[in-house]
């Protein structure tokens, strides 16, 4: 597995940034999905690049220790999960948000590497870091 994880502080109270993330669907718009549709506790992502796109199945989890946690049912992943957390601060709040993923060798992965994903997932995430500090008036 890889990962990918990347923290962010905010001077915004904990429960505001809380409440962001999990108004699910634009928090996930906010890193450049195009497509975001919900349905109870699974969720189907997309997103068009040059000459491809994506789609992600997911799944909504409870995790005590997330914020925000979520599972691939279906995609380009072997395996693919993502967990945000909030801690409080001082000045207001620290997110951090975590991806862990493998690629499937026989499919995306003989196109992408490892070192594609993490980049493209570090963008991800600060789009939805750079929301987040908007949407709460940071």
């Amino acid at each position: 597995m890889e990962t990918v994880s990347l923290s962010r502080s905010l001077a915004a109270p904990p429960d505001a940034v809380r409440a962001e993330v999990l108004d699910v669907e634009p928090f996930m718009r906010a890193a450049g999905f195009s497509t975001v549709e919900r349905d109870g506790e699974e969720l189907t992502i997309g997103k068009g690049f040059a000459m491809a796109s994506i789609e992600l199945e997911l799944r909504l989890l409870d995790d005590a220790d997330a914020v925000l946690a979520y599972e691939q049912r279906d995609g380009i992943f072997e395996e693919m999960w993502t967990g945000y957390t909030i801690e409080p601060t001082d000045d207001g709040c620290e997110i951090t948000a975590t991806t862990e993923f493998a690629l499937d060798v026989g499919g995306v992965g003989a196109i992408l590497d490892g070192t594609v994903i993490r980049r493209q997932r570090t963008k991800e995430l600060t789009a939805q870091f750079d929301y987040l500090a908007a949407e709460t008036g940071e």
